[in-house]
């Protein structure tokens, strides 16, 4: 017997602000794509049918700010995603060869894609590289499968004369940018912020995560966040996302006694504490620095003696969190709006994966019971939005013939209930299944994503650019 149908989800309240579809709807699959939505499908004609009443739908959630590397996330980022309502996701540092190495080996059916870091030391000599180097960077993250750069001047910074360099370099040949503020001239903090505003101009980038810019370092939060919002408004050219869970995340690791992520000093400083590996060592002792455990097929944080000991026991090479970001600047961050209504920042990203802070669906729906959005702009800023900056046109929303990717929710509980990429089940109930990833590449980067035996969906930068919204 042949189907007319692969899936049919029946009775769910659908969002689709794109297709302007809100309300009580069934919608089909077939071959990976959306073929119908309309009252009454018959599920006779359909391999397989989900009773979701009393549920939203909605396209896939679009995550363009996480971490799936052994360097930073881990080997359950994967399906920490997948639990969180996840369908498609953007690793923000790399190395895109662990990106690879785990989406291969504990995939469970995302789309993921991957910016590779510019770090000193790492992936470039020093804090000054040049534009030749920095060219061959790119050339070698595009044949590895990465899309773009990302600058990670708040925790690695470059010299502000070879970061301005580092976004020529990206942009001029196409790539996607995203920048962590901060150089050797300045630190994670609104100062930062003001100096990459300064240094992008008015090209196309994503600033990453606005509200950790906005943690009282400089002036009141509340001030801080106010600045943040106007330069945004002052610059369209740049996309951005913001978070909404009250912990960060950073590196452990310490060398010649001191931690080498600046964020992490400026973390044990918010606290009190000294910027040193000693300070860390008392921050974890007293619960002010909480480390990132693998446990139980998840990342949990933990802190106390015990936590010392597995910080130790791994040499300091753990990732940590601090709960700096302040509650009512986040608030103002994720809801401010332009005077057409359109939102300042332009995504809800969670900077997790492997990092325990993926509260997108928990967070925003909080805010959408609370009447601070709409369930459509919720869809905006974590699905569509993201989306089409990362040049997706068949994701981010519902329309026929676009992917079956599709985020099942419970507003009541404020949980994802089941996810599905391309009409196939990544999540159902808490229960993740295995599945191939499928990595978002150029075509330069195809072979070797394939010779990892993981799908390549192609992006082309020149039909459409990477980060640009508007």
């Amino acid at each position: 017997m042949s189907y007319q149908y692969d899936l049919v989800l029946h009775n769910g309240t659908i969002n689709d602000p794109l297709n302007n579809i809100s309300g009580e709807f069934d919608i089909a699959t077939k071959a990976g794509r959306v073929v119908e939505v309309a009252k009454n499908i018959n599920s006779q004609k359909s391999r397989d049918a989900i009773d979701v009443s009393g549920l939203n739908v909605l396209p896939g959630l679009v995550d363009l700010h996480m971490h799936a590397s052994a360097w930073l996330g881990g080997r359950f980022a994967h399906k920490m995603l997948a639990l969180a309502g996840v369908t498609t996701a953007l690793d923000m540092s790399g190395p895109i060869d662990s990106v690879l190495e785990i989406a291969k080996n504990f995939g469970c059916g995302l789309n993921i894609a991957c910016i590779n870091y510019v770090r000193p030391g790492v992936t470039v000599a020093n804090n000054n590289p040049d534009k030749a180097e920095l060219e061959e960077l790119l050339l070698s993250n595009f044949k590895a499968g990465a899309i773009g750069f990302k600058i990670l001047g708040g925790h690695y910074p470059l010299s502000p004369e070879a970061t301005a360099t580092a976004i020529g370099v990206a942009l001029d040949n196409g790539a996607y940018l995203a920048f962590h503020a901060g150089s050797t001239a300045t630190r994670s903090n609104l100062e930062g912020l003001r100096e990459a505003f300064e240094l992008v101009g008015n090209r196309n980038i994503h600033m990453a995560h606005i509200n950790s810019y906005c943690r009282g370092r400089v002036m009141d939060c509340h001030q801080e966040a106010e600045e943040a919002l106007r330069l945004l408004e002052a610059n369209p050219n740049v996309v951005s996302e913001s978070y909404l869970s009250p912990i960060n995340g950073t590196s452990g690791e310490c060398k010649q006694g001191l931690p080498i992520s600046q964020v992490t000093g400026m973390c044990l400083e918010a606290g009190n504490y000294e910027a040193t590996e000693q300070g860390l060592e008392e921050a974890i002792h007293a619960g002010w620095a909480q480390l990132n455990e693998e446990t139980g097929g998840i990342v949990t944080l933990s802190s106390g003696p015990q936590a010392v000991e597995y910080w130790r026991a791994r040499k300091t090479d753990v990732t940590i969190s601090f709960a700096v970001n302040p509650e009512i600047p986040k608030l103002r961050i994720a809801t401010a709006r332009r005077a057409d209504k359109t939102y300042v920042v332009d995504c809800i990203s969670t900077d997790g994966g492997g990092i325990p802070r993926n509260v997108t669906v928990e967070k925003g729906l909080a805010l959408v019971r609370l009447e601070a959005m709409t369930m459509n702009d919720f869809v905006l800023k974590a699905s569509y939005n993201p989306a089409k900056i990362l040049g997706l046109v068949n994701k981010g929303h519902l329309g026929i013939g676009a992917d079956a990717d599709m985020t099942v929710v419970d507003v009541n509980t404020l949980r994802p209930v089941m996810t599905f990429n391309k009409g196939k089940t990544v999540m159902y109930k808490g229960r993740v299944f295995a599945g191939r990833t499928t990595m978002i590449t150029t075509p330069a980067g195809k072979r070797n994503v394939e010779s990892f035996g993981l799908n390549a969906l192609l992006v082309d930068s020149s039909e459409t650019p990477f980060c640009k919204l508007r």
